[in-house]
């Protein structure tokens, strides 16, 4: 009797060392995940069919998303637009108001790989949220980071953002008649922006489908015409989209809500995320 007791207590002392010594083997491998990888390890694809990006990268376990920040450009503006910025916005539009140092744009293009240009239109865009929407907290590098995604800011396929900040040639996605893993749009504007009256799709470098163009357009740039192919108008009305709801971006859940709103797609998120790390630590 002693025997057996004895052997079933060793048989319990062994299960308990084991179980132990796997808690500190998954401890010690959730807080040794690596970090997100840089932009050139994830060359997808931009998801400009409004559908599941592709490409997602490996990101760690409930990732800091709220947090995401980069350089704060506001000690660097100055009067009279950005240098990168071509032909000057219209006096008093936001794109004026908030325009960011050429300097400051020219010399973090270099290190980020971002064009000076839609850097400087990511940039305007966060301080010009800070004032309007002041809880918000959306960063250049989350603006950036959908930049990323959608258009590779606004290069994919051969187009580049001229000097006046217009994609060119225009940046229309897959037409969204539901197919594959597309969303069912029919046509809300009837082609007026992207040339199909009978499916919507998503347009510009910032990849906004006709109907959230409608409700969330901003003039930045004070034309008169708010023109979705403009990286300045696109990267404005992306600041209002993400910050809608009274969101606070420095919050996770509402980082990933105002994500979801843009794609509801946790492939996509994760890019966005990953994007936006990389260019807030670059």
């Amino acid at each position: 009797m002693r025997r057996g007791t004895a052997a079933l207590l060793g048989i319990l002392a062994l299960v308990v060392i084991l179980v132990l010594v796997g808690g500190i083997w998954a401890l010690g491998s959730l807080l040794s995940t690596p970090a997100p990888a840089p932009l050139d390890r994830q060359p997808g694809p931009a998801s400009a069919d409004y559908g599941p990006a592709e490409g997602s990268p490996a990101l760690p376990a409930a990732p800091a998303l709220g947090g995401v920040q980069a350089q704060d450009p506001s000690a660097e503006r100055e009067d009279g637009g950005a240098s990168a910025a071509g032909p000057p916005p219209a006096a008093g539009s936001p794109a004026a108001e908030f325009a960011v140092a050429g300097e400051w744009a020219e010399e973090l293009s270099t290190r980020t790989g971002i064009g000076a240009r839609a850097l400087a239109a990511y940039a305007g865009a966060a301080e010009w949220a800070k004032s309007t929407y002041p809880s918000c907290g959306v960063g250049w590098n989350t603006i950036a980071g959908i930049g990323w995604v959608e258009s590779r800011h606004g290069t994919i396929s051969g187009a580049e953002v001229d000097a006046d900040g217009v994609a060119r040639p225009a940046i229309i996605g897959i037409r969204l008649d539901g197919e594959g893993p597309t969303a069912r749009i029919p046509d809300t504007d009837g082609g007026a922006l992207d040339g199909d009256t009978e499916y919507d799709r998503a347009v510009g470098p910032l990849q906004f489908i006709p109907q959230t163009w409608e409700r969330y357009r901003v003039d930045a740039r004070g034309t008169g015409a708010p023109d979705p192919h403009s990286i300045d108008d696109a990267a404005f009305t992306t600041a209002r989209y993400l910050c809608s709801g009274d969101r606070d971006l420095t919050r996770d859940e509402d980082w990933l809500s105002a994500v979801f709103a843009y794609n509801a797609s946790q492939e996509y998120a994760d890019n966005v995320f990953t994007a936006a790390q990389y260019y807030a630590d670059v």
